[in-house]
């Protein structure tokens, strides 16, 4: 009896892991989604407070540095400017 048991127990681990697992292989997949819906001319910004498709000229937050990573400054002018 200890041995079917241990096998239930075993059973239901690996069946909590690989539901867990799945949870995490969704996430990728909605990032790339999301990444994924800029319009041509812009460039898909993953940034600290959300995604943003960036483009030369819109406005930013001057100085931070954050876009940077996509290619552009943020000057004090507080327009998108490409490096």
């Amino acid at each position: 009896m200890r041995v079917r048991a241990r096998l239930a127990v075993l059973a239901a681990a690996a069946l909590l892991g690989a539901v867990a697992g799945g949870a995490g292989a969704v996430a990728p997949a909605a990032d790339a989604a999301v990444a994924g819906h800029c319009k041509r001319g812009y460039v898909s910004a993953s940034l600290s407070w959300g995604h943003k498709c960036l483009k030369a000229g819109q406005f930013c937050t001057a100085g931070n540095r954050e876009y940077a990573r996509y290619g552009f400054t943020c000057p004090s002018s507080g327009r998108l400017r490409k490096r």
